[in-house]
């Protein structure tokens, strides 16, 4: 499959060289197909580039310099351009807060472990399917 688009792309401009040559005036039609083939060429060329300079250099830039020692945990908002921000730096996590003047550290937090809270599924959706039935006895009475 590869190799026919690829055979394709290198006859395109031969057809519009051809076509162009029987015919004396402009033709739009050649002067789109050698735009879209140069066009094809240029991207692939770009593509091409990307593929092996990301296998020589070792991965995507973004990768080579992530850190490992500091980690973003989390961010709330708590008025325009104001913000906590929790950060785990080598192990320690740091509560700071994020102001249009700078950032300054509130207090260095403990924590052992992440828990998430999560109500019983069960009365959840036995609450929900009640409200539906009501809603349906409602309509039919």
């Amino acid at each position: 499959m590869k190799g026919a688009v690829a055979t394709l792309l290198l006859c395109l401009p031969t057809l519009a060289r051809a076509e162009g040559t029987t015919s004396q005036g402009f033709s739009f039609l050649t002067s789109f197909l050698q735009m879209i083939a140069a066009l094809t060429i240029v991207v692939g060329l770009i593509l091409l580039t990307r593929h092996f300079s990301s296998k020589l250099f070792g991965g995507t830039p973004t990768a080579r310099f992530a850190s490992k020692h500091i980690r973003l945990v989390e961010t709330r908002y708590i008025a325009p351009k104001k913000a906590l921000i929790l950060i785990e730096v080598a192990g320690e996590y740091l509560l700071l807060s994020s102001t249009e003047d700078g950032l300054t550290l509130i207090k260095q937090v403990n924590v052992l472990e992440e828990i998430e809270v999560l109500e019983d599924a069960g009365l959840v959706r036995g609450r929900l399917f009640g409200l539906f039935r009501r809603d349906a006895d409602g309509r039919k009475g």
